[in-house]
Order: C-alpha cells, then structure tokens, then sequence
C-alpha cells in the first residue's frame, strides 16, 4: 500500500507569501526604495520632482508629503514608510522628507546588523532604547524661544522655506508668517494655543511672489450678489447668516391649484413680500454687509441693493466660521433671532485679484483669523508657494507651542549621533550595537545635505564630528561655501519638534518592519474553497 502526501490547503488558492529573511528583505528594500526617492528633494540645494497623475495634471514639488502622495505607492512596507511623512505632516507641518530619509537609513543600517546573525528583536530593543535617549539629547541641545523672539521666529520661517520654489521672496514670506501666527496665537493657562485653521492662506495667479500679503481678516473667494451693491464699505457692521434668504420649497410634494389669473398674482406678490421681509428683518438688525452661507434670491439681491447692503452668498462653512473669529459676529441660523449684538464690525471691499473679484473682509479689531494671500505668476509656482508658506507657519506654530529650538544645517544630528555613541559605550550586550547603528543612520541627514550640494560627504562628516567634538555642539554645514559654521548664528534654525517627531515616527516604523518575518498577500477577487486533501490509505 503506498502512502502519497497531498500538500494541505490553509489559505485561498493564488495566496502570495514570503517568510522570514526574504520577507525581511523585501520590506526594508521597499521602504528604503521610498526614502531614495525624496532624498535628493533633502536641503537648501535639494532638487524638485516632477509629478504627472493618470489626467495628465502636473505637480512640480520637493515637500516629501507631496511626493510621497502622488507616487500612489502599492507596497504594504514602502505604505507604511508614506504614513511616517503624513503623520510629521500632521503633527508638525514640515520635516516630512527628513522623517522619511531617516526611516531608509535605520532599515539599511539594522540590514547591517540582520547580515551579522543579530536577532530583529534585539535591534528593536536597542533603537527603541536609542529613540528615548534620543529625545533627552535633543532637548539638551535646544534653546529657549518666546514669542518675542521676532528675529529668531522669522529665521525659523526662512529656513523652512530655503530651498523650496518660495525662495527669492522668503524674507517677506517669513514676515508674513510670523505676523500671521502671533495674531492668532492665545494664551491658555500659561501656554500658546494656536490653531493652524485659523490661518488661511488663499492663492491667486496672477502677480509676483512679492505681491503677496497678509490681511487682517479674511479674504473670501466670492464677488457680491449684485452690480448695484456699494463696492466698499469702511468700518462697517457685519451680519453672517447661515439660512437661505429664498423661498424654501415645501418638504413634501405640495400642489397649488389656481383658479383664476388674479390667484395667480397673488401667490407671486406674497413670496415677493416674504423675501421683503426676510430682507427688512437683516436691515433692522443694523447689518451693512451680509455674508449668507446659502442661496440669496434674485428679489431679494435688488433689496439689499436698493438698502445700499453688501451681500455675498454661498459662502464655504470654513469661511463663515473664519469670518466669525475675525470680526466677531455671531453666525445666526434663524432671521428672527439676528439682533445687533450678533453683528461684527470690519472694512468689507470688493478687490479685483487677476482674473477674479475676490471680497476683502479687512481691518477688523484683533481678529483671530487671518487670510496670508500668496500670488505667483503660474499655478505650480503658487501651489509650491503655498506649500513652502505652510512649512513656514508648521515651523513657527510648533517652536511657539513647545518653546525650543534647536540649530539646522545638520548640526543636531551631528550631536545626536556623538552622545548616542557616547551612550552606546555605556551599554552591554548586543543591543548597543543597535545603538551605535542608530548613530550612524541619524547622520544620513547631514551627509545627504552634503550630497546634494555637490560636497564630498566623508570630508563635510569628518569636519563636523571634529567641531563637535571641541565642543562647538551648534556646528553644521554651509552647503554654499562647504565650510562649518555656526549654524544658530547663521539663522539656520529648526523647531525642536521637527526633530522629536521624525526620530520618534522613522525609528517606531523601522520597528515594526523589522519584526515582521512573514507576508501574506490574499488575491482579490472570488475565492473557491480548496480541495480537501486525500485521506486515503
């Protein structure tokens, strides 16, 4: 009797899977394939991508987030490496390609260390050690900021923005920025809470990056209702109305039987006078201009105009929220309850903004919302603009909220690198080879500066360790001359958030992929149950 062994079934025919090393292998090569990608994008000398989607749109970026989104990447590993640079993102508002590049550089340096027979779970155990230290030696290394510090606050905002498309106008973009944040900053219980929604920024072709500025209030995307409207009005009351100035239709299916022609006109004369009324209600109330989050009726439009009343219609919920904590009016959902004290006060003017007639709701007292309008010659030139003018209020929101800063140029992670090895030494067991890895990686931050700037990376690395090693721990790289220098003095300075969050999220993701020792990728579609194996004997 002959014995055959059938292979048993436990996953859906068409199941893909790769296990232990070759698994390992491939996610770190995919996530490192994703760091590769934007490290050239990496500093002041950092190049831009060039990114064309499935209708032929094109984006022309070096913000990672950006590149990282449109490349619509498939692989699970090379996914979870995108959600690093989402998160910094979120959490900061720049420093996305840094997180990322760091991220590539702890999976090839733990690559090293898997080659050598070192078990993933003893380098996860000696990077996660290395992120804690990581975050003590960071602080060490920062300086104190307050709000006054206009000088060192704007620098902030130009290093964020060197290097991007925003470059040649970034004094007065970092200005804007500055401005924009302090206006909208409150204090909280002895803290600065600021909320980046506040802050909207609106882009416009047309104009040069110079001709960008920063309205003391909001500037909304609409033109008034009506020719006959007054363009301007100067420190006037302001009314926001979030119901329909129209004849709302019944919510069933109501029918109207007329018998004769004089039913006829009447039925037209009383929704006539229900919009008049609607009308004479925003009037009493003492309002001169209207911003109504829905639709305002054509009868209605020639009362407001014959009232001498500014009105706009369709307004966007952000923008009424935003005008509401500029000029502090009430948002008022029934007419009957508009009264005077729901009104806000601000200059509301109709301004011609390229092709478009934008209305400019301005010198309000104190707003708490603020409108910076970026210009720019071209649509991809204003979208990186605006991209880099985000970068810079990320920067100044973060170094306000946590009140550190620490110097740029690389001369951070200089530092780091040095005590963590410092650290290292102090370690037994296998994990401080771990350890000394992590050191070695934070310095691919410096080293790809170097790179990108045409430097020879060795010399740039040998020279900066040498500087902080004498103790001239605020030493980093001029990627324009290629000499040391002190990068605080130099204003090249960084919120010390930025480098919290990209060591915490690069070092919690190159974890987790590097514990995975097993992949499996179900196919999509119908699946049919497996055969049973043969019991036969």
């Amino acid at each position: 009797m002959t014995n055959t062994i059938q292979p048993i079934f436990i996953m859906p025919e068409g199941t893909q899977r790769s296990s232990g090393k070759n698994a390992q292998r491939n996610n770190i090569m995919a996530a490192r394939m994703v760091a590769e990608s934007v490290r050239t994008t990496l500093g002041p000398k950092g190049m831009d991508k060039m990114l064309v989607d499935s209708l032929g749109d094109i984006t022309v970026t070096n913000d990672g987030v950006t590149i990282l989104q449109e490349m619509n990447i498939e692989h699970p590993s090379a996914k979870m490496v995108v959600e690093v640079a989402k998160t910094q993102e979120q959490e900061v508002g720049d420093g996305t390609t840094t997180a990322v590049v760091l991220a590539g550089e702890l999976l090839k340096k733990a690559e090293e260390l898997l080659d050598q027979d070192i078990h993933p779970t003893v380098i996860a155990r000696g990077y996660r050690l290395a992120a804690e230290r990581a975050m003590a030696i960071l602080d060490g290394c920062s300086k104190g900021i307050t709000e006054h510090d206009d000088d060192v606050l704007r620098q902030i905002a130009m290093t964020a923005m060197t290097g991007k498309g925003a470059e040649t106008a970034k004094d007065k973009l970092a200005d804007l920025a500055v401005k924009a944040v302090k206006q909208v900053m409150e204090k909280q219980g002895g803290k600065n809470e600021i909320d980046a929604e506040n802050i909207k920024i609106e882009k416009k072709v047309g104009g040069s990056i110079d001709d960008s500025e920063l309205v003391q209030g909001i500037v909304v995307d609409k033109e008034r209702v009506h020719p006959q409207m007054p363009r301007l009005l100067k420190a006037t009351t302001i009314a926001l109305v979030d119901s329909a100035v129209e004849i709302k239709s019944t919510e069933m299916d109501a029918k109207i039987q007329i018998t004769d022609p004089s039913q006829m006109q009447a039925f037209i004369d009383q929704e006539e006078n229900m919009l008049k009324h609607m009308v004479e209600k925003i009037i009493r109330s003492g309002a001169k201009a209207v911003f109504c989050q829905k639709g305002i009726d054509d009868i209605a439009q020639h009362y407001f105009a014959k009232a001498g009343i500014y009105a706009v219609r369709r307004v966007k919920k952000s923008d009424m929220e935003a005008l509401a904590k500029a000029t502090g009016a009430s948002v008022v959902t029934n007419l009957d309850d508009l009264s005077p004290t729901d009104l806000g006060r601000g200059t509301v003017e109709e301004v011609r903004v390229g092709d478009d007639d934008m209305t400019y709701v301005k010198e309000c007292q104190n707003p708490k919302a603020v409108t910076l309008l970026v210009r720019g010659s071209t649509e991809h030139i204003v979208d990186e603009i605006k991209r880099a003018v985000d970068d810079a209020i990320g920067d100044v929101i973060a170094v306000l909220r946590n009140g550190k800063a620490v110097a740029g140029a690389g001369a951070a992670e200089v530092e780091l690198a040095r005590n963590l090895r410092s650290f290292a030494d102090s370690l037994s067991g296998r994990e401080q080879l771990a350890v000394r890895a992590f050191a070695d990686a934070v310095e691919v931050i410096p080293r790809t500066l170097a790179e990108n700037a045409g430097l020879d990376p060795i010399d740039v690395i040998a020279e900066l360790k040498a500087a902080h090693d004498h103790g001239y721990n605020l030493v980093g790289i001029d990627v324009f001359s290629g000499k040391p220098i002190d990068a605080w003095q130099a204003g090249v300075i960084e919120p010390l958030k930025i480098k919290t969050q990209a060591v915490s999220s690069a070092s919690e993701v190159a974890i987790m992929i590097l514990r995975i020792d097993d992949v499996i990728a179900a196919t999509s579609g119908k699946r049919d149950m497996p055969p049973m194996p043969n019991m036969e004997m």
